[in-house]
């Protein structure tokens, strides 16, 4: 493809050799001659004058150094996934049946064109909506739904009376609807409490590898559509989480919070349970959220506060050892005098 045929197929204005053919795509740092690149964050712009690609996709307001060939584009990195999508290899298909070695179960429901991999098992009642692929050794529990256009990875457990829309993806090792972890202590022991609520995940979630999302005591635990979930993420019973939000990996929710819309939770954060975190809200990597926060405001540190509170905070620990020195000093002089 050339320059131009690039800049055609994303919607971009090309500045520079429209002609130039492009045979590959890579990052910044890795690109080689021949490969188209993008830039979308401005903190990188100084790699513009080392990169070794022949083009880059940038958005309006980057600076470019003299002669170097630019598609500009509003959303640089979503471009660059769609050019990715001609010029990388090609994503691997499975073919519409079931394998020999499946489980299916009594009054189970299978819409048109599923696949169904090797030593998959469904449960009874089970249902499958259309041209939904269930990798191998994917397990259904009863009366489970799925609707269409899923796409299950291998080794993925969705357990009984779960709910999943349309146009999910969820990565191998994944656990829908375990049980919550709940019990009542008497006298030392420990008593299970029953979990007999469900899961729900509504359309276009993706779902990380060795993600696990707990039923609900009661009622249900809720992803709401468009949310993605990194790995290793915990989600517990009766969490919901609202409209396109963000969930980084090995974050943890506690119980019965919930998580409005448009929200992201960086790496490593926990969050206790029964607190809401209001819409368009960011919690800083490795916080920990202790109360609710209001729609909007971004947190960090532990227990989490506003950003540059916490900041301050920080700051002022690294100055606790000459402080502490500064005191003895002061109490050396006292007792002389």
């Amino acid at each position: 493809m050339t320059v131009k045929e690039i800049a055609e197929l994303i919607g971009g204005k090309v500045e520079g050799d429209g002609s130039t053919a492009i045979r590959g795509a890579s990052g910044i740092k890795e690109a080689e001659p021949g490969d188209i690149t993008f830039l979308a964050n401005l903190r990188y712009q100084p790699l513009l004058k080392e990169t070794r690609a022949t083009a880059v996709i940038v958005s309006p307001e980057v600076s470019v150094p003299e002669g170097k060939i630019v598609i500009r584009h509003d959303a640089p990195s979503l471009s660059f996934a769609k050019i990715m999508e001609h010029l990388g290899p090609r994503p691997v298909t499975y073919k519409p049946g079931v394998h020999k070695t499946a489980i299916i179960g009594d009054n189970v429901q299978l819409g048109k064109n599923v696949s169904i991999q090797p030593y998959v098992v469904i449960e009874d009642g089970a249902v499958i909506g259309d041209n939904t692929v269930l990798g191998a050794g994917v397990f259904i529990g009863r009366e489970t739904k799925l609707g269409l256009d899923n796409f299950i990875y291998p080794k993925v457990v969705i357990r009984e009376r779960i709910t999943i829309g349309d146009r999910c993806i969820i990565h191998s090792g994944a656990v829908i609807g375990s049980d919550g972890f709940g019990y009542a202590t008497v006298q030392g022991m420990h008593h299970k409490i029953p979990q007999i609520g469900t899961v729900i995940i509504e359309d276009d979630v993706e779902i990380g590898a060795n993600v696990t999302i707990d039923r609900a005591r009661f009622d249900k635990t809720w992803i709401k559509k468009g949310t993605k979930i990194d790995n290793l993420v915990q989600i517990a019973h009766n969490v919901i989480v609202s409209e396109n939000s963000i969930i980084c990996a090995q974050t943890g929710i506690s119980g019965s919070t919930v998580i409005g819309k448009n929200v992201v939770l960086a790496g490593q954060s926990g969050v206790t349970g029964h607190i809401t975190i209001g819409d368009n809200a960011v919690v800083g990597g490795q916080a920990g959220v202790t109360k609710s926060v209001p729609s909007g405001q971004t947190v960090s540190g532990y227990p989490a506060a506003p950003h540059n509170e916490a900041k301050r905070i920080q700051a002022l620990v690294h100055r606790l050892p000459k402080l502490y020195e500064k005191v003895a000093e002061l109490e050396n002089k006292l007792k002389k005098e």
